[in-house]
């Protein structure tokens, strides 16, 4: 199975790559950019436990992270590095095994063989799912089950082709999933230390994308695992825009992974505040997430977004509810459901 992957991947590389280069861009040259991106984020958190997502779980005021992003643009190439700093930061990079490692959170070099076709190599945010790790990006400051559970982050080779201004393609191998720096394979905490141990691996994973007017369906395979996933959204109204997303995992044996589906509404009241809501219905297969067996969740997110400039203020209140005690209330005790508010700043420059 990994032999035919490969072939058919090196295949659709030199078929396609032939073809695009004869009809690259004769568009005048422009001048390389170099620039200086980022933000920081804090956040207050009411209750003492939060749910099982990632990021802004701490209790009281606390602090997301410092993102800083260098990037270099010429004609024909460029890169991205990408440093995070703080606990959502380390979060967000939990795979690396490195010291050095732990505050890159993305790091690649691409080159542009025409307008329609780019090849890019090194570590990467993942291409899967409506929700991603910089705040600044998401309308919701707290994050959902399925991106929460699916992969962060792929190092490795893609491959993009723009097909039309309506239709792309993706294709892509990469190591495991948020294995950042190397080829590892996550083997558990053999000491009892307290600290995880990796292998070597010579196992990859697979990635394919189609997108078809705005809407992406995304597929990521290997090592026993799969998972298929849509994400997509539409403008309802000059004012309102529904986002959606839903995904399924399975593996080799069928007896855990994880689904769910999500709604993304989010309405402009004026040219400063916005409202918007995520209604998250999630399944845990076989104990691999939420406590014993089979467990189902459903979250609701209400969420408001201020801005003045650079400056994003987000109150948000969200409900979550388990079919088993698998949450914490503020007396430490066992509890099928949670309710919690947050409040974040944002700062984006």
């Amino acid at each position: 199975m990994k032999n035919n992957v490969i072939s058919l991947l090196t295949t659709l590389f030199a078929v396609i790559s032939v073809s695009l280069l004869g009809s690259q861009s004769l568009h005048a040259q422009e001048d390389p950019t170099f620039s200086v991106a980022g933000t920081i984020d804090t956040y207050y958190r009411s209750a003492k436990f939060a749910p099982g997502t990632s990021f802004a779980n701490d209790p009281g005021f606390s602090i997301g992270m410092a993102n800083v992003v260098l990037s270099y643009e010429g004609e024909k190439h460029g890169f991205v590095a990408d440093f995070v700093y703080g606990p959502r930061g380390a979060d967000a990079v939990f795979g690396s095994t490195e010291d050095s490692s732990q505050i890159i959170n993305q790091l690649y070099a691409y080159y542009n063989f025409s307008d329609s076709f780019t090849v890019t190599v090194g570590n990467f945010n993942t291409f899967l799912g409506y929700e991603v790790i910089s705040p600044a990006a998401n309308f919701n400051y707290s994050t959902s089950y399925m991106f929460s559970y699916g992969p962060f982050s792929h190092t490795g080779l893609k491959l993009d082709f723009t097909l039309s201004d309506d239709v792309s393609f993706m294709a892509a191998i990469m190591n495991p999933t948020d294995m950042t720096e190397a080829n590892y394979a996550l083997i558990a905490d053999e000491n009892e230390d307290g600290v995880l141990d990796y292998d070597p691996s010579d196992t990859y994973t697979y990635g394919l994308q189609l997108g078809l007017f705005g809407q992406y369906i995304n597929y990521l395979g290997g090592n026993d695992y799969s998972q298929i996933d849509f994400t997509g959204g539409v403008d309802i109204t000059d004012g309102f825009f529904l986002g959606v997303n839903a995904t399924t995992t399975t593996t080799t044996d069928n007896d855990t992974g994880f689904a769910g589906v999500a709604l993304y509404p989010q309405v402009a009241l004026t040219d400063s505040f916005s409202l918007g809501a995520r209604y998250e219905y999630f399944e845990s297969k076989g104990g691999a997430i939420m406590g014993e067996g089979d467990q189902d969740n459903t979250s609701f997110t209400i969420t408001g977004s201020y801005t003045s400039g650079n400056f994003i203020l987000k109150p948000e209140f969200r409900v979550d509810n388990a079919s088993d005690k698998f949450y914490l209330d503020n007396d430490a005790a066992a509890t099928d459901s949670l309710a919690s508010f947050v409040v974040a700043a944002i700062y984006s420059f």
